[in-house]
């Protein structure tokens, strides 16, 4: 059966740092892209980062560029999300996801409909 779960999510001070953490099992990261996304109270849900099954590519949403970085551990089967330079706006649940794909795959995407498999979730609140 196929499973993902998130953790680290946490309180955080504007300027702070967190890792979320993706774990996944019942299958291999080698089929699978795995992205993030959020979504804030009353917003719609935001991709925020992907990494392709093959790892070698990655993508960002505009607003985290330059301060999250997303990591992926095989030996693990667990994909990360460091996220640096906090905002209050970076306020929301955050989510990973799957999407089946080729062995080994470049294919990274944002979309929120592309993604079949879902973890339930982990709060990230970045306040004073």
């Amino acid at each position: 059966q196929l499973r993902l779960e998130e953790s680290g999510g946490d309180l955080v001070q504007p300027g702070g740092s967190l890792r979320l953490s993706c774990a996944a099992s019942g299958f291999t990261l080698n089929y699978y892209a795995i992205g993030w996304f959020r979504q804030a109270p009353g917003k719609e849900r935001e991709g925020v980062s992907c990494i392709s099954s093959s790892g070698g590519r990655t993508k960002y949403a505009d607003s985290v560029k330059g301060r999250f970085t997303i990591s992926g551990d095989n030996a693990k089967n667990t994909v990360y999300l460091q996220m640096n330079s906090l905002k209050p706006e970076d306020t929301a649940v955050y989510y990973c996801a799957a999407q089946r794909t080729a062995y080994y795959s470049s294919y990274v995407g944002l979309g929120h409909y592309e993604f079949h498999y879902w973890g339930q979730g982990t709060q990230v609140t970045v306040s004073s």
